[in-house]
This record gives C-alpha cells, sequence and structure tokens, in this order.
C-alpha cells in the first residue's frame, strides 16, 4: 500500500489507478471493514487525526479531483462522507524520498513521464499536507 505524499498529479496514469485502489483499501481498514492491513505504516497518519475516516476522505477527494482532471472515471461516491479542515503535516525528507520512489518506479514503466519530473527538485505535497522541515517519516519504510 502507498498513500503517496505527493501531489497526485506527479503520478502516471497506473500510478494514480493504484493510489485510488489503495486509498479506498486504506478507507475500508480505517473503517473497520476488513481484516487486513490493519498495522500498515502507511495509515498512522490518518489514525493520528480527530477524525481518521474523513482524513482519508478528504485525501481520496483529491485523488479524485485528479482523475477528473485527467478524464478518468472514479467513482467518487466510494469515498466515504465528511471532510476535514485541518491540514496534516508532512516533512521534506519524506518528499523527496517519495519522488525518489517514484522516480525508480517511472524509469521502468513510463520512461515519459520519468523525463518529465526528473528535474523537479522541491516536490509538491497532497493538498491535504503542509511541509515542513524534516527527514524520512518513521513509519515509512526505507
Amino acid at each position: 500500500m502507498r498513500l503517496w505524499s505527493l501531489h497526485p498529479s506527479y503520478l502516471d496514469a497506473k500510478g494514480l489507478v493504484a493510489l485510488w485502489r489503495e486509498g479506498l483499501l486504506a478507507q475500508k481498514v480505517i473503517r473497520g471493514q476488513t481484516n487486513g492491513y490493519l498495522h500498515h505504516p502507511q495509515l498512522t497518519r490518518f489514525r493520528s487525526t480527530k477524525t481518521p475516516v474523513a482524513a482519508i476522505a478528504t485525501y481520496l477527494s483529491e485523488v479524485s479531483n485528479e482523475a477528473i482532471q485527467r478524464n478518468y472515471n472514479f467513482d467518487a461516491a466510494k469515498i466515504a462522507r465528511g471532510r476535514v479542515r485541518k491540514k496534516m503535516f508532512v516533512t521534506s525528507g519524506q518528499l523527496e524520498f517519495e519522488l525518489d520512489h517514484l522516480l525508480r518506479k517511472l524509469w521502468k514503466r513510463d520512461r515519459s513521464r520519468y523525463r518529465e519530473l526528473k528535474w523537479v527538485s522541491t516536490p509538491q505535497a497532497h493538498p491535504i499536507f503542509i511541509i515542513t522541515a524534516g527527514h524520512v517519516a518513521e513509519w515509512e519504510r526505507v
């Protein structure tokens, strides 16, 4: 499961579709609707909010918005109700780590997208996050 801290616009088609599916799975886990992935480290930051279901719903809503921009057909009705206004934090080190990780994936599956992104020096975060200085997150599997 990879719930990217990066802005969804960085993802290629396969990456955005995977993020949508994995985000919906994360939503099920947080809602207690599945037995798998209960202790997945990617869910830590959502569970640490006052309203984890609303936090993952806000996250998914932005993924859906990116899909709309690309004329993809994601079913936004699958997103839980409720949204959060308060943003979560992500470190610049986490974003840099994720960008490097994404570039390695793109090198293998989408060289054109790789060439577009390899020049990004300061990656943008998913809109639910505020960027702070710092290293890779403790929950990240490096």
